[in-house]
């Protein structure tokens, strides 16, 4: 077949290489000058950053295109378990390391906060369980086809829902597993990683700590973007062929049938359409004629983010790659967030790939990503939003690491919601498109295809089944399935 890819982000490169592998003719069109969309990267003064997603878990999903290629994956991505997943800090000066071993990440926690190590073991238990309970089956189908729901291990599963605590929070999990303040807040943090709220979110996103404390956390030989780099690569190498620069004004359409894109006033036919763009922006600027699943399109969104990239004049020994600087107050960080606005006293995450690759800054020093949690855009005044986020994240870094931070940041640049639709159209700078906040979120994602027009599918963050690198790697597998089972 002759398959078209809007967009070059992390899915559309995986959905290429998928496509290209089984021997389709693929060509894929990007607004942009790189691939990657979010994992990409840039220079500034002699330091390197990776300029979107800082944390890779599940890294069997780039290692399976690998596979279907018939390839060896450790000749053409490499990376390591980090021995530590994230260091943890509170203004009361505790610190704590989240070693990568459950054992280790147990003992630690009793060593620092007095929890005995059997709680947290047993809160890793109970993620795996729910992993393997339901992880694979929702996180690697389509929830939007009936033959899913009549395979055996679905219907299994689905006698289990009590088990999945579908009927609580996040929060109340972790509270009923670990109890103690400051171990429940390091457990909550896990739901921004789709953008979610630990107070809101069905208790079943418990099951992420599994991916880092029991799966692992890696990094990259090279940083994130050797994740875009290869895999653009490899579906460049079975032929798949891109168009950086070349915008899709209009997916075209023959009554209910997808046969072809316009591109930069051109029109290109084609037997299936695949996008990767976010699905608001697919519907509205591409799809405008054709029938708008507006319950769908007016989905409350998820978190953004506001990221600082300092290159710092100095080394901290005391941060790791991943490091977490918690606020006082948790639940009113969040509920400022679901009101549109920004705590002062922010959670603060630094990111410094110059832990690992040294080249990534100058002999020295050291290149911070700094990111904190802020509302996609409803129209805030950003600039004002920025400048006392910056000066509230600053006076946190003083207190806790009891430095004279301004003084050592040598060069800025600065990322916000405006900046990140801008650049990747995610509508209103959400960050994972929908919230989860909400029980059933996982069924109301758009699916994987369109159930009005023909050989028209969707990958990437803003569909099933979500946000962050391996569901969106995950989208174009589903996206492959589909495709090769009709």
């Amino acid at each position: 077949m002759k398959i078209a890819i809007i967009g070059a982000g992390i899915a559309g490169l995986a959905s290429a290489a998928r496509m290209a592998i089984r021997g389709h003719e693929v060509e894929v069109f990007e607004a942009n000058s790189y691939p990657g969309g979010k994992l990409s990267q840039f220079e500034l003064q002699g330091y390197r950053f990776d300029a979107g997603p800082s944390l890779f878990t599940m890294p069997q999903y780039v290692d399976a295109l690998f596979q279907e290629a018939g390839l060896n994956p450790a000749e053409h991505f490499r990376y390591q378990r980090l021995p530590i997943v994230c260091n943890y800090f509170w203004e009361d000066q505790t610190r704590l390391s989240a070693y990568a071993y459950a054992g280790d990440f147990a003992t630690e926690v009793e060593d620092k906060l007095g929890v005995k190590a059997e709680k947290l073991q047993a809160s890793l238990a109970d993620s795996r369980h729910k992993y393997e309970l339901s992880g694979r089956i929702f996180l690697e189908k389509s929830l939007h086809r009936w033959d899913t729901w009549l395979q055996w291990d679905v219907l299994k599963a689905m006698l289990k829902i009590p088990q999945f605590d579908l009927f609580t929070t996040m929060n109340r999990v972790n509270e009923r597993m670990v109890q103690h303040p400051k171990l429940v807040q390091l457990l909550n943090r896990f739901a921004t990683y789709n953008g979610s709220n630990p107070y809101k979110v069905p208790g079943l996103l418990t099951i992420i700590p599994h991916f880092e404390h029991q799966i692992g956390a890696f990094y990259p030989e090279g940083g994130m973007y050797s994740i875009t780099k290869a895999i653009h690569q490899l579906a460049e190498s079975k032929g798949a062929r891109f168009f950086f620069n070349s915008t899709v004004e209009e997916i075209l359409l023959d009554k209910n049938k997808a046969i072809g894109l316009r591109v930069n006033g051109t029109d290109r036919h084609y037997d299936q359409v695949i996008s990767n763009m976010d699905v608001f922006h697919a519907y509205r600027r591409l799809l405008p004629k054709a029938p708008q699943p507006e319950k769908v399109l007016r989905q409350e969104k998820s978190t953004s983010a506001l990221i600082f990239y300092w290159g710092i004049q100095r080394d901290f020994p005391e941060l790791n790659m991943h490091n977490i600087l918690f606020s006082e107050d948790y639940r009113q960080e969040f509920q400022l967030l679901s009101k549109g606005q920004v705590s002062d006293d922010p959670t603060v995450y630094i990111n410094i790939t110059s832990k690992h690759s040294l080249g990534d800054a100058p002999a020295g020093c050291e290149n911070w990503f700094v990111m904190i949690n802020v509302p996609y855009n409803a129209g805030q005044d950003w600039d004002a939003i920025i400048a006392r986020s910056r000066r509230n994240i600053i006076a946190k870094i003083n207190r806790i690491l009891k430095v004279d931070l301004e003084s050592l940041i040598a060069c800025e640049e600065v990322l916000e919601p405006r900046s990140i639709e801008s650049k990747t159209w995610s509508h209103l700078g959400a960050l994972y498109g929908t919230s989860s906040n909400q029980r059933m979120s996982a069924f109301m994602r758009h699916p994987n295809f369109s159930t009005k027009i023909k050989n028209l599918y969707f990958v990437g963050g803003s569909v099933h089944p979500g946000g962050g690198i391996p569901l969106c790697l995950l989208s174009a597998k589903i996206v492959d399935d589909i495709l090769h089972k009709l």
